[in-house]
């Protein structure tokens, strides 16, 4: 009964919690813009908090609230996300840097048999079943998708965590246990991790991904909100370009394109239609047809190099739904 309470007001204040999260940032007026990640992440230390205060399960609490948080609309949303993809490397590099701490090698000798069968039940039964249970609503998934979802890992940053607590709390058999969940995370990042691509391919899900003209907008390093639906690109100017005449309006860009930026050298400047460009000048372009924009760079001889591995097929349609992008790194 415990366990059903903790789960079922967890999951209620997670939700409320993050609707309420939403809309103290969007109308609270800061006048320092650097402070709104810091609010959202005071924010989900208040639900671990409250939401353990009324006796529910902090940890699905604050996932909840982070899922309705990350795909709501706030203000400075995109700089909040990358505040937290810096915290979150840091807390997975001091989770890891405490796990080489407490971890010791000639403990694992004493149940590299034991965990060796755990990791075997995980990988080739536990996980599929989960998967393919969790995945039985969702027709547009073939059986390979579902196998590859099953390999896609175990990994360990929930469980070790977990087995640290467990540690840390004194509980009985807790040594024996964490060095299993170490033993486990250490097979599945060998086993799995390594052959995530000869998987994708065996199985035949994978494709390469679409070759496009866009390149990153490095050199200008600016970042437009997911509201605006645009292309910013990049275009590095090349003496065959400037064949047909040196100025911009030679160029032909397509229509609802803007060319708002010019970087010679060190310098950045506005550009007319009548500026003359030269080869090594970097162009920055915004456009709202990103199709067409990318047919005219390559027509101007620019394409971008395929990556080198092939990328899981439907991985922009339903990947991303379950899994967070580091996962798939």
């Amino acid at each position: 009964m415990m366990l059903v309470v903790q789960l079922v007001v967890g999951f209620v204040a997670g939700w409320l919690f993050g609707k309420a999260l939403v809309w103290v940032v969007n109308k609270i007026d800061i006048d320092n813009v650097a402070l709104y990640p810091i609010l959202v992440l005071s924010g989900s230390f208040f639900v671990f908090a409250a939401t353990y205060y009324l006796h529910g399960n902090s940890y699905l609490a604050v996932y909840i609230s982070g899922l309705i948080v990350g795909n709501s609309k706030f203000v400075h949303k995109r700089s909040t996300r990358n505040f937290f993809e810096g915290i979150t490397w840091l807390a997975q590099l001091s989770m890891f840097l405490t796990l080489g701490l407490l971890v010791n090698p000639s403990e694992l000798k004493t149940v590299l048999f034991p965990g060796l069968i755990v990791s075997f039940l995980m990988i080739f039964v536990a996980r599929p079943l989960s998967v393919f249970a969790s995945l039985a609503p969702f027709r547009r998934f073939t059986f390979k998708d579902r196998l590859f979802v099953s390999w896609v890992g175990l990994r360990g940053a929930v469980p070790i965590i977990f087995a640290i607590t467990c540690r840390a709390a004194g509980v009985q058999h807790s040594d024996v246990m964490f060095n299993i969940v170490f033993l486990c995370t250490l097979v599945s990042l060998v086993v799995q991790g390594t052959t995530l691509p000869l998987m994708a391919r065996w199985l035949g899900v994978s494709e390469q991904p679409e070759t496009s003209a866009r390149v990153a907008t490095s050199d200008f390093d600016i970042d437009f909100p997911e509201e605006i639906k645009s292309a910013s690109t990049e275009i590095e100017i090349t003496a065959p370009m400037l064949v047909q005449g040196d100025r911009l309006m030679d160029l032909r860009l397509p229509n609802n394109t803007l060319a708002i930026m010019v970087k010679r050298g060190e310098n950045f400047f506005v550009p007319t239609g009548k500026t003359a460009l030269h080869p090594g000048d970097r162009l920055m372009v915004l456009s709202d047809d990103e199709a067409a924009l990318d047919k005219t760079m390559q027509q101007l001889g620019i394409s971008s190099k395929p990556d080198s591995e092939p990328s899981p097929r439907n991985r922009r349609h339903w990947y991303d739904i379950f899994f967070d992008e580091s996962d798939w790194s």
